[in-house]
């Protein structure tokens, strides 16, 4: 009952805000549009707290650098970004464009100056793309948060992290803040199903743009890991475990691995 009251006020915030923002989508700038969608995640969070029963936490705010900088997030849930975007002024995101297969949210994603990553016009377009979203941002002066893991990641497991994060901090000259959360506790990927719980979004210490790549690469991947490890213990009542390296699902797929099968891919 509890998923099923989410979902409903869900869609109808989604619809109601998408509707609200059109209008503003011929004027100059991205003010407008950029307070109607902050107020969106933010009753996005009301959501959560008040009908899904998942409270919010945010730790770590003195991390974040003035100026520009981007974000490197842990990606558990649909639900994460709603935590962090509230919570970082003049922030842009990167994201595929299977969202602007939905109506009106194209616009509302080129107004925000979201970097829209060209998904089906091969590795050349992707880059081209994202070098393009880049150059716009450093030049605004914006933050940008990234998933560097590329998927929704169920508790317990990560993706390789990959690499695009390092090129996008060095072409923008600007520091990497890691995100760790434990919201997967509480809403897992997509499912439908919420827990009720306190769930953290936490913003670690910045780590250098000008550090080699594979050195960076490293340093990401462990702060983010063992701090997302902790917060789920934390939530759990477990101990803590360090989280188990899957390769990528197929596109279009989640990851669902067993104990028994770490490949296993595919929704029930």
């Amino acid at each position: 009952m509890r998923a099923m009251l989410f979902t409903i006020v869900y869609y109808m915030l989604s619809v109601l805000y998408v509707l609200v923002s059109v209008p503003f989508l011929i004027l100059p700038g991205r003010g407008p549009v950029s307070v109607i969608i902050r107020s969106y995640t933010r009753a996005m969070n009301w959501n959560l707290r008040i009908v899904a029963g998942i409270r919010k936490e945010v730790r770590g705010q003195e991390n974040l650098p003035e100026g520009a900088f981007v974000i490197g997030a842990k990606h558990q849930s649909w639900g994460d970004g709603y935590l962090i975007y509230p919570e970082v002024k003049s922030l842009s995101f990167v994201t595929g464009d299977h969202l602007e297969k939905f109506p009106l949210v194209g616009g509302i994603l080129r107004k925000l100056g979201a970097i829209v990553i060209d998904t089906c016009g091969g590795g050349e377009r992707k880059a081209a793309s994202l070098r393009e979203g880049m150059e716009v941002a450093r030049k605004e002066g914006r933050r940008v948060l990234i998933y560097p893991e590329g998927h929704l990641a169920p508790v317990g497991y990560y993706f390789r992290y990959k690499p695009g994060i390092w090129h996008m901090a060095q072409a923008m000259q600007v520091p990497v803040v890691p995100v760790a959360t434990n919201i997967g506790v509480f809403w897992s990927q997509q499912e439908k199903e919420k827990r009720p719980g306190k769930a953290v979004i936490e913003f670690l210490e910045p780590i250098p743009y000008d550090l080699p790549k594979d050195e960076f690469m490293n340093r990401l991947t462990e702060v983010v890991e063992a701090r997302t490890a902790e917060l789920v213990a934390e939530a759990t009542g477990a101990t803590v475990t360090p989280a188990i390296l899957i390769p990528d699902p197929p596109k279009g797929m989640e990851a669902k691995p067993t104990p028994n099968n770490l490949a296993a891919y595919g929704k029930p």
